[in-house]
């Protein structure tokens, strides 16, 4: 099998030559101390025979401040960040007269896509295809703030869904395009939960949540892709609803947040790819070579028996984690993940 064969048996809950590793977001700066002479993260990826490279939307800066603050074209202020992914500081959606007001960014602008046309060109046939982006949740949370939506699930739900009915058609749209432009594996990284539960009641995710959810993942199949559903924390009490939305896959089954690998292979694996579950809060960061070797050995012996399962970080390969550990995450799965 190649790394594409691989990839994607693993989604289709098949058994493939040998679990597959990948990763969806690789800070730059520790793929080139991984692989020294790297052209960029996917090459990076490449030279370490992972078998999936990937990328997401691009957002332009419309404005920036002295403060270092910038503006981006959802409207969206955020702080600078050392990491790939900035954090937002402010929204322009208060009422609902501002999102009805609001204008998404155009899901049809020249370089949209971002970095996908040069990896299909690069790598399609050779290794799986994945761009990142999200349905309905999240960017609107930024929108308006996190607080905020959560409070107008109850307080305003009208301006919750308008503004989220207006996401999610952006949304889809830009996974339409990425998919006809040669993405395979869609990554929805909308985060639903914390360390210690669920943001939001099982009531409220159902109502708000899981209906956009289930017409992204619709969508991304009509297409004739895969899909896999990220998000972080505690999700024990939204799984259910999040394995009945269709994704072929679920990640990243985060150990801080006290999720247990072998538990949702055992619960869902007959319905959904596991991926996860190497700890990239304290282990890959902070542990050793032999640790994290340990770890990636246990975790295949957790959810790799019969298939559906690939091997990624508990999150991403932050700027936070060792090159060193990185490297070894990926060949200790190459040594213990032969079926």
């Amino acid at each position: 099998m190649n790394s594409v064969e691989r990839v994607h048996a693993a989604l289709r809950r098949r058994q493939p030559d040998r679990v597959p590793v990948i990763e969806f977001v690789v800070d730059e700066k520790v793929a080139r101390a991984a692989v020294p002479g790297c052209r960029d993260v996917a090459d990076c990826m490449d030279r370490l025979d992972m078998d999936g490279v990937g990328c997401g939307a691009r957002f332009d800066v419309v404005s920036r401040s002295p403060d270092g603050s910038f503006v981006d074209e959802w409207g969206v202020t955020y702080k600078e960040s050392p990491e790939a992914v900035a954090h937002p500081h402010r929204g322009p959606i208060a009422t609902i007269d501002d999102a009805r007001a609001h204008t998404p960014p155009d899901p049809e602008a020249p370089g949209r896509l971002g970095k996908l046309p040069d990896l299909v060109a690069r790598y399609k046939g050779r290794r799986a295809i994945c761009f990142h982006h999200r349905a309905a949740f999240m960017w609107s949370a930024y929108l308006m703030g996190l607080d905020n939506i959560l409070m107008n699930m109850l307080a305003e739900p009208e301006l919750v869904e308008v503004t989220m009915e207006k996401v999610l058609r952006c949304n889809m749209r830009i996974v339409q395009r990425a998919i006809r432009a040669g993405a395979e594996v869609i990554i929805l990284g909308d985060d639903y939960a914390g360390n210690n539960g669920p943001m939001m009641s099982p009531e409220l995710f159902r109502r708000f949540i899981l209906p956009p959810l289930k017409r992204m993942i619709a969508m991304i199949h009509d297409e004739g892709a895969l899909c896999i559903k990220h998000s972080d924390g505690d999700l024990y009490p939204l799984l259910d609803m999040i394995v009945s939305a269709g994704p072929d896959g679920i990640n990243p089954i985060e150990p801080v947040a006290g999720m247990e690998l072998a538990k949702v292979k055992r619960l869902y694996g007959d319905r959904v790819c596991i991926t996860g579950n190497i700890d990239c809060a304290h282990l890959l960061p902070h542990g050793t070579p032999e640790e994290v070797r340990a770890a990636v050995r246990q975790a295949i012996a957790d959810a790799a028996p019969g298939g559906g399962y690939i091997l990624t970080s508990s999150n991403s390969i932050h700027s936070s984690c060792a090159p060193e550990n990185f490297v070894a995450m990926v060949r200790a799965c190459h040594e213990f993940g032969g079926y």
